[in-house]
């Protein structure tokens, strides 16, 4: 068995190979030998599908989902949800995925059509979702339109605690921080959670723009106002300009 590399757009291709290059061998072979990870070989490297040349924003992560209905290999993408509203609001599934749905949450304030002392469910309902995109996949395609790169800190969940295969893979992320400054220097780093900001020790993220949030499943995430500002003029859940 080994890594699928199909899904990496060619501009990414000898990037990721040598940022791979500095991954502990013992640690690759681990993988290639018990492949009940997730998001599992053939999904591994998954969001370098965005091409370089596309680069904007790299949204860090902490590591994949804890399901393999889940876990696709993009950061924050659950791909077992669909539909984001409801008639009663957000979706069940939106309303059971904790940082999907403060997500959600944080994007209608930052649209400025829910106000920041009423995010429940009626509130949500009372809106006019016509204008929105109404899947999970139309936003993260408008994310990807947006030049955002999903990217966990850690490509791998296993068995193992979730602090070791983040450690094995800092090498890997410290490398490719380093490439990508020699070619999108101007892209932008979002660094959310604990994990997510071990890439704030990495010389090369000096020499990116950075901004810093709480992780999502934390409630004061909807309100945090670096946050706000920074998607506010993006509007990823207009249709009009998220929607071929």
């Amino acid at each position: 068995m080994t890594f699928n590399t199909s899904a990496i757009d060619p501009s990414w291709l000898s990037l990721v190979e040598s940022a791979f290059e500095a991954v502990c061998p013992d640690y690759k072979l681990s993988l290639l030998e018990n492949p009940n990870w997730l998001p599992g070989p053939n999904a591994l490297f998954n969001a370098f599908s965005l091409p370089l040349t596309q680069l904007k924003v790299i949204l860090f992560g902490e590591s994949p989902y804890p399901r393999a209905i889940s876990a696709n290999g993009y950061a924050f993408y659950d791909a077992s949800v669909d539909s984001l509203w409801s008639e009663s609001g957000l979706s069940k599934a939106i309303n059971r995925a904790t940082s999907l749905r403060n997500i959600l949450k944080m994007l209608l304030l930052a649209e400025g059509v829910l106000t920041a002392d009423d995010l429940s469910q009626p509130a949500i309902a009372a809106l006019d979702k016509s204008k929105f995109i109404q899947t999970l996949p139309q936003l993260f395609s408008a994310l990807e339109r947006h030049g955002f790169l999903l990217l966990n800190a850690s490509l791998v969940l296993s068995e193992k605690p979730v602090q070791v295969d983040s450690k094995a893979w800092q090498p890997f992320m410290a490398k490719l921080l380093a490439l990508i400054a020699e070619r999108a220097p101007q892209a932008e780093l979002l660094l959310w959670g604990r994990l997510a900001q071990v890439i704030d020790n990495f010389p090369a993220s000096h020499r990116f723009r950075r901004h810093y949030a709480e992780h999502p499943y934390n409630l004061s995430f909807i309100h945090n106002p670096e946050i706000l500002a920074y998607f506010k003029p993006l509007h990823l859940l207009c249709k009009t300009t998220n929607l071929p």
